[in-house]
């Protein structure tokens, strides 16, 4: 099995090439069959809801919704901080079919014993 991949992201549609950046990396570790989990926090827990990860962000960029897409079939998951999402008001019924709510306990369970790297945007 290869090494799990975990990358954290802070950063919602404010800053769209910093999303896109996270999930080309995230989509790159999920299609080459690792174990990948981006922890969601601040504005990007957005990310997570149906019909949000929309538009393109640069000439030439892929499209928000093609890299998410991407993301899901290749089995990658959305760990949404339940802190972050309640403070918004936003609604758990919305949330994307690879996404849960859950803070840092469950972010290292899922890391567990083995080593894991890591990105943060």
């Amino acid at each position: 099995m290869k090494g799990k991949a975990v990358i954290s992201l802070t950063t919602g549609l404010e800053d769209s090439e910093k999303v896109t950046v996270a999930l080309l990396v995230a989509v790159a570790a999920a299609e080459q069959q690792r174990p990948t989990l981006m922890f969601l926090t601040k504005e990007a827990v957005r990310l997570a809801l149906e019909g949000v990860a929309q538009g393109v962000a640069c000439e030439g960029c892929p499209s928000l919704p093609d890299l998410a897409r991407r993301f899901q079939d290749a089995g990658g998951r959305y760990l949404v901080c339940p802190i972050c999402f309640n403070a918004r008001h936003l609604g758990e019924d919305a949330l994307v079919k690879n996404a849960a709510l859950g803070g840092t306990v469950p972010m290292w369970e899922w890391i567990g014993d083995e080593p894991a790297t890591t990105f943060s945007y």
